[in-house]
């Protein structure tokens, strides 16, 4: 109750029990109210009511699941699962047999509801994951496919009526696993397999067969795929529906029956039947003369159809068809059948060889789950959850002994549910020490012995009228009736009451049923009680080949001559199977789901006041909420109170140290409630909604402070977790970096123990891969390393050679792989003018750089050497080149080294050109557009290229800070005069020196061969 209360005012109330005034028109408000906002679902206490939304609602996924296993019914907000899951608990509890009795009219949605409850249970069962339990749910859920299959069919309120009532017992192991079930049938109206009305169809299994079968199927059970052609299946005109797809729905009965374990040849017979009584409904007669008016069947080859399909004989099939076998006396008579009679035959054997079918399926379902078969192992009790899926109350226009039966299984389940809610009050009541008040409402116990009681109820008289001798009709059975029963208030026809004229004379009588009053037609009531099938169809099945059928009608082994009991009439059995339901509900625990249909036409957004005020009327819900509200509108364990409203005072909250008694009067106290509530022995019992509103909003007040306080706490400590896990880790992770450590430099220290021995100073060494942790560590230590090697080789390299070596370096790092000759072999001097191994005229040489030192204040000649130059005419001349370390001079030795122009400083040299063979040319790449191409022209013919590029590359590291633009190249390009110009490298004798020349399109270097 607690729970419907916060789902909020715009919804109304969701336990009508709480309502403000008990009156049918506030209950009817409040239900149109919660079915306006898409609240199907309400309560009146335990009781789920239940309106049919005629739409698909995500309400009863995996979250709804979570959200309701295990809760206390009024916890929640009204849903179907609360009280799914309040009967699984009790029956697991208490270990008592609990039952979910699930009532309505014909389209209100039980059926619907017995396969969610059946949903939820198989969802909070076998958390063990036992494969043969889940085998047991699987093949309880498959066999409400094959039982919907062969009994429900669509009528003009709903287009999966079930017309069979149906009462499931789930069998449970002492861990509340299922292991298996038992399925009663009650009342097949086989009456629908030969007669439909306007806009209704026959049993779903007939369409799945015509629609899903495959054509050599169909032509195997000499059918076509169309139902126009058969009678018994297209008396309601359209057969086609919506909501239903007769193919896919005919796979998945076959694939049900394979995991039912269905033999396929058993299978194959039932549809064979239903077949042959497909083809049965095109049996037509005519009279063999005009004097006896005898039958004989038109059609042979029809009627050899069918008894290919029942696997008999065509004699055998005629003669059963057309006569009557009696014995009198001990002597055998063969009766002719009229056309009328054979008529009558015809449809009593399609009846009751489709009944007989529809029970052995049940049956056989009944094999599949029987928990000794079902192979799950258990022990301990044995308890059991029912489940109540059976006809809602009907009042059609025309109302016939079907109506009159499912009618009075309603009395009768509706005695049972005031019985037992009133039952149910009184003993809590006991329990707890309260006072009973008596309570009113309308008892429903004189319609049902209007009924049933014997010889002088409805059904005494309707057997009493079958049992005579003579021809007794129908209108006789009513004469009867209306003189025993002329004192009887609860019924009438035309000759008790003349005036009435909306009952017809000789035909029709009323009962005023507790939802209403129904009139009744006694055309067939005889008939349809005797439920007659001669004998000849009995031994013509028994004799069938067909194992199946043969198995389906033992009685048929009876001689024609032997005597047998009369079977007992439809009427009584059908009363004394209900008596038998009613007395196993009332040794099990109730739980009820009460279904409103909301309107006719099936629409999701309409509600009809009248037509669901009259549900609720006939179905007693506002005498279940005075029953209810008799005494109390609430009432819970003083646990759970104590546990909802202890922050409501300050002498409850956080935490109260007395007794859950003490705690709960000191809440009411508080709230000044003492006059509005009675304590019981374990419960408080609360008289009016108004407290419960009072309470509920009180608590709302506390409710998100007490969220705060709870998030701040949780957000606090999962915090301090969260910083004492990380303190935590990274304490291991640095133990574990230090272990790895370790471990790996005792590694290497083993491995490079020796390297200082080692001619390469373990350069050849290959480092153990490191772990991940370390890989960073271990690059800088082969850094070390390498710096270590590198200082060791240079302890052999004299002091003065160390600047030419880290010139080689610079080199190497640009001519690695480029270049295959660049003077790395030989002393590199630098300055070589300085020297008269290549000029006789130093004095001269040295003198004009003394005099461009102390002008351009540069501090080194870092190299100089002759050369060839070309200008931008193509002009080849001797000159000298100097590199220092402000720039670079072009000197005219035959002029005592005169510069050729002003200093280049390195700053406009933007990269260097090299090529990749022996000559020795070099592009200094200048910003002005105009760079400076020459080659280098040594009298000992000596490699000096690699030398002029490591002391470039020297410099732009140290100076520039950057690195040098450096291309090697075959084919190298030149800017002169602002004009790129491709430069070629060519072969020239060996007895003159380089030379620039313009050859064609290019400007060639010619380099003599041997040099």
């Amino acid at each position: 109750m607690a729970g419907s209360v916060h789902e909020g005012p715009e919804f109304g109330v969701g336990d009508f029990v709480l309502l403000n005034d008990i009156t049918l028109d506030a209950f009817m408000n409040n239900l149109k109210l919660r079915y306006d906002k898409n609240k199907i679902y309400s309560f009146i206490g335990e009781v789920v009511v239940s309106v049919n939304p005629y739409k698909t609602m995500d309400i009863y996924n995996q979250s709804y699941v979570d959200q309701y296993r295990g809760r206390e019914i009024y916890e929640r907000p009204p849903h179907i699962f609360a009280l799914a899951d309040s009967a699984y608990k009790t029956m697991k509890r208490k270990s008592r047999d609990t039952c979910i009795v699930i009532s309505g009219e014909s389209g209100s949605g039980k059926t619907e509801a017995s396969k969610i409850i059946m949903r939820y249970i198989a969802a909070v069962t076998n958390v063990g994951g036992r494969k043969e339990v889940e085998r047991v749910k699987e093949v309880l859920i498959k066999s409400n496919i094959i039982l919907e299959a062969f009994g429900n069919a669509k009528t003009n309120r709903n287009d999966n009526s079930s017309r069979f009532g149906k009462y499931m017992d789930i069998n449970f192991d002492f861990k509340g696993d299922p292991i298996g079930g038992h399925i009663n049938n009650y009342l097949l109206e086989k009456s629908r397999v030969v007669h439909q009305q306007h806009g209704e169809r026959n049993f779903h299994a007939f369409y799945q067969l015509l629609s899903g079968a495959t054509d050599p199927k169909l032509a195997e059970m000499k059918l076509a795929r169309s139902t126009d052609k058969y009678h018994f299946v297209c008396q309601g005109g359209d057969s086609k529906c919506s909501t239903i797809n007769d193919q896919s729905d005919y796979r998945n009965v076959m694939n049900a029956m394979k995991t039912m374990g269905f033999a396929f040849k058993h299978a194959e017979t039932l549809w064979k039947v239903v077949a042959a009584v497909i083809l049965l409904g095109n049996i037509e007669y005519e009279a063999q003369d005009d004097v006896h008016d005898l039958a004989m069947v038109k059609d042979r080859k029809l009627m050899s159809d069918i008894a290919g399909l029942i696997d008999v004989t065509n004699d055998d099939l005629a003669k059963a068809l057309t006569h009557r076998v009696i014995a009198a006396g001990g002597n055998v008579v063969d009766k002719g059948l009229t056309v009328s009679e054979a008529y009558y035959a015809r449809d009593a054997f399609a009846k009751a060889i489709y009944d007989r079918m529809f029970t052995w399926i049940v049956k056989r379902i009944n094999e599949a789950i029987d928990p000794k078969t079902a192979g799950v192992e258990f022990v301990g009790k044995n308890t059991v959850i029912g489940v109540l899926d059976i006809y809602g109350f009907e009042i059609f226009d025309n109302n016939s002994f079907e109506q009159f039966c499912i009618n009075y299984c309603n009395e009768k389940l509706q005695q049972l549910f005031i019985e037992l809610v009133l039952k149910q009050e009184q003993e809590e009541y006991m329990r707890e020490g309260i006072a009973w008040q008596h309570v009113d409402y309308f008892n429903n116990k004189v319609i049902c012995d209007l009924v049933e009681q014997p010889h002088k109820g409805i059904l005494a008289i309707l057997d009493e009228a079958c049992l005579s001798v003579g021809k007794v009709t129908d209108e006789m059975f009513l004469t009867a009736m209306s003189q025993k029963l002329s004192k009887n208030d609860r019924y009438t026809c035309r000759s008790l009451n003349p005036s009435d004229k909306t009952l017809e004379h000789k035909r029709d009588f009323r009962i005023k049923h507790y939802a209403g009053d129904v009139t009744y037609s006694v055309n067939s009531f005889i008939d349809k009680n005797k439920d007659t099938l001669f004998q000849d169809f009995k031994r013509l099945l028994y004799n069938s080949n067909d194992e199946l059928i043969k198995m389906m009608w033992p009685e048929g082994k009876v001689s024609i001559t032997e005597t047998t009991r009369r079977p007992q009439t439809a009427g009584t059995s059908f009363k004394n199977s209900i008596i038998s339901l009613v007395d196993r509900l009332a040794t099990k625990e109730p739980h009820y789901v009460r279904c409103i249909k909301p309107n006719e036409i099936k629409s999701p957004c309409q509600f009809d006041d009248t037509r669901c005020k009259h549900q609720v009327m006939y179905l007693g819900l506002l005498e279940n909420v005075r029953v209810r509200r008799a005494g109390f509108a609430f009432r819970a364990q003083y646990e759970r109170f104590l546990a909802r409203y202890k922050m409501i005072t300050k002498y409850t909250w956080p935490n109260f140290h007395g007794s859950a008694y003490d705690g709960v009067k000191a809440i009411i106290s508080h709230m000044r409630f003492d006059d509005d509530v009675e304590y019981g022995k374990s419960k408080i019992f609360i008289r009016s909604p108004q407290t419960l509103f009072a309470l509920e909003e009180e608590r709302d007040k506390f409710i998100p402070g007490i969220i705060l306080f709870l998030q701040k706490n949780w957000r606090g400590g999962n915090a301090r977790r969260k910083a004492k896990k990380m303190r935590a880790i990274y304490f291991i992770m640095s133990r574990f970096r230090r272990y790895k450590m370790r471990s790996y430099i005792k590694q290497i220290v083993e491995k490079f123990r020796n390297v200082r021995k080692m001619r390469d100073y373990g350069k050849s060494i290959k480092w153990p891969t490191p772990p991940k942790v370390l890989s960073g560590w271990v690059g800088e230590l082969q850094k070390a390393h390498n710096r270590w090697r590198a200082n060791m080789i240079l302890q052999k390299v004299p002091q003065d050679e160390r600047p030419a070596l880290q010139l080689k370096c610079s080199a190497h790092s640009m001519l690695r792989g480029q270049r295959s000759e660049w003077g790395m072999r030989r002393k590199w001097e630098g300055n070589y003018l300085a020297t008269t191994k290549d000029n006789a005229s130093t004095i001269d040489f040295v003198t004009k750089m003394t005099s461009l030192k102390s002008h351009d204040g540069f501090n080194k000649v870092l190299f100089s050497s002759y050369c060839k130059k070309v200008n931008k005419h193509n002009q080849c001349a001797d000159r000298a080149i100097v590199i220092t370390d402000r720039g670079i001079y072009k000197l005219d030795p035959k002029k005592k080294y005169k510069p050729m122009r002003s200093i280049i400083p390195l700053q406009q040299v933007t990269g260097l050109t090299v090529s990749p063979d022996v000559d020795q040319l070099i592009v200094f790449k200048l910003t002005d557009g105009n760079d400076l191409v020459i080659c280098l022209n040594s009298p000992s013919h000596e490699e000096r290229v690699g030398e002029v590029v490591g002391i470039m590359a020297r410099i732009w590291e140290t100076v520039i800070h950057s690195q040098l633009q450096f291309t090697v190249s075959k084919q190298p390009t030149c800017n002169l005069g602002n004009k790129s110009r491709q430069l070629a490298i060519k072969s020239t004798a060996a007895n003159g020196g380089p030379v620039f020349k313009k050859d064609g399109q290019v400007l060639a270097l010619f380099w003599p061969s041997a040099t």
